[in-house]
């Protein structure tokens, strides 16, 4: 057994006064639906739990003015459920109904679930544990220890973003909807408040592949904001699993279009399942603009997002898949258009 304490915070303020009391040895926590995992599986061990569930205001959800704002608080279960956000935002809603199942989404926040760590089952069952699959090297657990999946059972890695230190792929349907759509991540912090895009809260594995976020210690999500754009009604998040429920991408595909007749003016596409971060495929959005959306083009417009793939041994399909999956969900989000 090891010691663990807990307190439960009213405030962001307080919340952050508390991590500092406890010299980073605190995390904080709201669902729980992931770190408790990883606290069972001994990769997170901290000896304190700050709870920022009861904060009063931070599961805000405010659909007026020029932006959507969720606040990092916010349960999926009641951001899915938002008025009118299927028929607005289907890209954002379908990310949040896709994911999990009911009872997480009913625990779960929005911002939490930005912070989500890979299911690569040597990340899972790696560096410094025992299970009965074994212990295997990995650097997101024990950097340097190496990548047990290079070289090793890929099928569910990533083809995209990859390095010879870490091939995971990055779990969230939610963080990839938010990327096709510019979204922001308010934080508030030790040293302040700061706004940083969507994009740059996710890093490159590289030769760090510990380090996942561009968040300081102590940081907590407080709200997410989405620029509203007429692209959101034209728009879905198309999901390929193994099963059709409860479980990860293979490929998926957030796309939200602004079109004049058959011709797509703009294009916003960002896939998940397939990279080691929520990956904006500016390459296939730059194919498609411009063009009447006919099948060989969709199709070329995926193959444009993965043409820097990097496949393994037993992965490669994914490429197809992927292409295929953007291709499919560019027809479907064109028939939303209003």
């Amino acid at each position: 057994m090891r010691e663990l304490s807990y307190t439960v915070a009213t405030s962001a303020n307080e919340a952050i006064a508390q991590f500092i009391e406890f010299d980073g040895a605190a995390r904080y926590i709201a669902g729980g639906t992931n770190i408790y995992d990883l606290m069972k599986l001994g990769i997170e061990r901290p000896g304190h739990l700050i709870d920022v569930s009861r904060i009063v205001g931070l599961d805000a959800i405010e659909t007026d003015g020029d932006v959507l704002r969720f606040g990092g608080g916010a349960l999926m279960a009641d951001v899915a459920a938002v008025p009118n956000l299927r028929n607005e935002y289907p890209i954002l809603a379908e990310s949040l109904l896709k994911a999990a199942s009911q009872q997480l989404r009913n625990m779960a926040t929005v911002g939490g679930n930005l912070l989500q760590r890979t299911r690569c089952m040597y990340f899972r069952n790696g560096a410094g544990s025992s299970s009965a699959v074994g212990v295997y090297p990995c650097n997101k657990r024990d950097p340097g220890s190496g990548c047990a999946a290079v070289g090793g059972l890929d099928r569910t890695q990533a083809v995209l973003g990859t390095s010879e230190a870490c091939t995971a792929v990055a779990p969230g349907d939610w963080p990839v909807a938010l990327t096709a759509m510019d979204a922001s991540v308010n934080l508030l912090g030790p040293n302040g408040s700061r706004s940083l895009p969507i994009q740059e809260l996710y890093r490159l594995p590289g030769n760090t592949p510990h380090l996942e976020f561009d968040i300081e210690p102590g940081e907590l999500i407080t709200a997410i904001t989405i620029p509203k754009t007429a692209a959101g009604r034209a728009s879905t998040y198309h999901k390929i699993r193994d099963r059709e429920s409860f479980a990860f991408a293979l490929a998926s595909a957030a796309v939200a279009l602004e079109m004049d007749g058959s011709v797509v003016r703009s294009a916003r596409i960002a896939l998940g399942g397939v990279a080691t971060k929520p990956w904006r495929a500016t390459a296939a959005e730059a194919v498609i603009a411009g063009s009447s959306l006919t099948r060989d083009r969709a199709v070329e417009c995926g193959r444009a997002a993965f043409a820097d793939a990097h496949p393994g041994q037993h992965n490669s399909f994914k490429v197809e898949l992927g292409v295929r999956v953007i291709a499919d969900a560019l027809f479907i989000a064109a028939q939303r258009r209003a």
